[in-house]
């Protein structure tokens, strides 16, 4: 890390104009560094004092080679809700398997709730080679103290190499306190994973979207990453394979800082195109809101859902409810038909694992067209109306 002596510092400025990254800022007549710092060290050699420095990593933090090699396997927390198991859970086994096969390891799967023997038979048929389950009635409510206790005791024992979880409300709010409790790195929000080596780059984009960054954690295990749902394909799974069930003990005096004191549904309607086999989606290339309703018609032929790219949804043209791209949904349907979307990085990460995608644009050098299954160049007001009418002549 770099940091400021603020005893040395003058407030003489002059570091400022050096970083590229406008990540040192003057308080109390002293520089800061903030946390947009991207390690440039460009400062370092700018300050006329030498007040500024970097902080060599702590010997404590980086773990021997020969320490690192003592970990082994994938694993994957299995994230249930209610009993029943969320389908990131099944997705991140596709790619756990990959990983592992890769690796010549072991893919294991932990779960972790009341009432779930059921689920780790599901999870074998999925590609778990083994399932570490922790069923007790204790640990029927979520809860980031009784959960992170259990899987990160689990981690310290056992030695995985790799472990993967669900980008949700759930996997978002307890590991990156398991992370915290091993003192190795987590990746949030990772749209792609693969390996060098042993070691698991984890892509996800960074500088709002602008880049797609690579990630590595060389020093610390096990790698741990978040995935958002839907970035994976859901395995086909294998009725009648064979796994192991390892049981875990569960222990009640585990503190909990937080009680549940009842579970409500959401009731209230709003629209899951998380889900849907068919979506189509609307961008800045509409115009405004009302043409809208020309997506509408195409989607209620195709039996599809709406979307929409964040510059509508900014625009106030829709719901962010069918946002998609980096700050909305990740999905991944059947058939995406993208209409006067541009295709901004921040876009893609969110649809562009969907089966084919259909991208009608009149710029012939938007980004869509770079991962579309097929390409329309022209006027979308041109263009969706005979083609939502061809499809209800052939469709009647």
């Amino acid at each position: 890390m770099i940091r400021v002596k603020r005893e040395i510092c003058t407030g003489c400025e002059i570091c400022i104009s050096s970083c590229p990254y406008a990540a040192i800022e003057m308080i109390e007549d002293k520089a800061i560094i903030t946390e947009m710092c991207n390690l440039c060290k460009a400062c370092l050699s700018s300050c006329p004092e030498g007040a500024i420095e970097e902080i060599v990593e702590n010997s404590e933090f980086r773990v021997p080679s020969s320490e690192l090699t003592q970990y082994k396997g994938v694993w994957v927390f299995a994230e249930q809700r209610r009993g029943k198991l969320h389908d990131v859970s099944l997705e991140l086994l596709g790619e756990g398997r990959r990983l592992a096969d890769t690796l010549s390891t072991e893919l294991a799967a932990v779960i972790i709730g009341s009432k779930i023997e059921k689920e780790a038979d599901i999870l074998i048929t999925y590609g778990a080679d083994k399932v570490f389950i922790a069923d007790d009635p204790f640990l029927s409510d979520f809860h980031d103290d009784s959960y992170g206790h259990i899987l990160a005791g689990l981690i310290e024992k056992e030695k995985p190499e790799i472990l993967l979880s669900g980008a949700t409300s759930i996997g978002r709010s307890f590991i990156p306190k398991v992370a915290a409790r091993l003192r190795t790195g987590l990746t949030a929000d990772c749209t792609s994973l693969d390996l060098n080596g042993r070691t698991l780059l984890q892509k996800r984009p960074a500088f709002g979207g602008n880049i797609m960054a690579v990630i590595i954690c060389p020093n610390r295990r096990p790698q741990m990453a978040t995935v958002r749902p839907k970035v994976f394909k859901k395995p086909i799974p294998k009725s009648g394979r064979k796994g192991k069930i390892v049981k875990v003990p569960v222990t009640e005096d585990i503190p909990l800082r937080t009680k549940t004191l009842e579970f409500v549904k959401d009731l209230t309607s709003i629209v899951n195109i998380s889900d849907a086999d068919i979506i189509i989606a609307g961008g800045r290339g509409l115009g405004e809101a009302k043409n809208f309703r020309l997506l509408e018609e195409l989607a209620d032929v195709f039996g599809g859902a709406i979307g929409a790219s964040r510059a509508a949804v900014d625009a106030g043209w829709i719901p962010y409810a069918h946002q998609i791209g980096q700050t909305g949904r990740t999905v991944s349907p059947r058939l995406y038909i993208a209409c006067g979307i541009s295709g901004a990085v921040q876009h893609l990460v969110g649809m562009q694992s969907s089966d084919i995608i259909i991208a009608i644009n009149k710029d012939p050098g938007a980004p869509i067209f770079n991962v579309a299954t097929y390409g329309v160049v022209g006027d979308l007001f041109e263009v969706i109306p005979p083609l939502t009418k061809k499809i209800k002549e052939f469709r009647s």
